[in-house]
């Protein structure tokens, strides 16, 4: 039985993969949870696959690696992994251990509590821990983001961080999500939002403790064409749930200690 399958999208993190992996497996081993790690490579022109195959080798955990022929976007590469995962609960988590992997059993919980089928992990919640913030630039993306989000998707009000790369669904809530879903950049996860809400599912936020990589491969400014597209693509897709949805979101202040 595969209890929990954790995702890591990467694209170009050669120099991170492996202590990604190597956490992961840890996470595994000390809270004796069976698993498996899906490690889905979004064509990269570095090392990053051959890298995280020779990790692999090394840990106790069964860990899959999968190589796309070229750079699709985190949304294609998070969709391959979870489409791939066979656990009762799956995960995914950005690349550079942003939020330490133990974090996941707060997700798990309320979804094991029946609080909710997907669980967002939220870095804007009063009880986060951030160790090191964002920099201004990416704080003000962020803010003007979830503004225009919010403007323009007023059923998504009461979630604070839709982009968190840290988030826990129910397993077969995932691939029956993500096996419909389109949207291979930045907006998926906004996509498969407003998939759990036509759906009828409920997603609740818990806080994590949070990191900023300064060595991100996100660049705003690069991906805002490419994120208005979407987003009026979303609109016309979903015009019958953003008219009629209340919303079934909600927050869940946990203890992250």
């Amino acid at each position: 039985m595969v209890e929990l399958s954790i995702i890591i999208p990467a694209f170009n993190e050669g120099r991170k993969i492996r202590q990604d992996i190597l956490a992961a497996d840890r996470f595994f081993v000390s809270r004796n949870i069976p698993g498996e790690i899906i490690v889905v490579d979004d064509g990269s022109d570095d090392a990053t696959a051959d890298t995280a195959r020779r990790a692999a080798a090394e840990i106790q955990t069964p860990c899959i690696v999968e190589h796309l022929d070229r750079n699709r976007g985190k949304g294609c590469a998070v969709r391959t992994g979870m489409l791939k995962s066979r656990g009762e609960f799956a995960a995914f988590a950005d690349s550079g251990g942003c939020v330490p992997y133990d974090q996941i059993k707060a997700g798990m919980d309320l979804i094991r509590s029946g609080q909710c089928q997907i669980a967002h992990g939220s870095r804007k919640l009063s009880d986060v821990q951030i160790l090191r913030p964002q920099s201004v630039y990416r704080k003000i993306c962020s803010g003007l983001f979830h503004w225009f989000l919010i403007h323009d998707l007023k059923q998504l009000a009461n979630l604070s961080d839709t982009q968190c790369g840290f988030k826990v669904y129910r397993g077969d809530t995932a691939r029956h999500l993500y096996a419909q879903s389109r949207i291979d950049g930045f907006m998926f996860d906004v996509e498969i939002i407003l998939l759990a809400l036509a759906a009828g599912l409920t997603v609740r936020e818990f806080p994590i403790r949070w990191t900023c990589d300064p060595d991100s491969r996100l660049r705003p400014a690069h991906e805002a064409i490419r994120v208005f597209y979407d987003m009026v693509q979303l609109k016309r897709r979903f015009a019958d749930i953003l008219k009629d949805s209340d919303g079934s979101i909600a927050r869940a202040h946990t203890d992250i200690s």
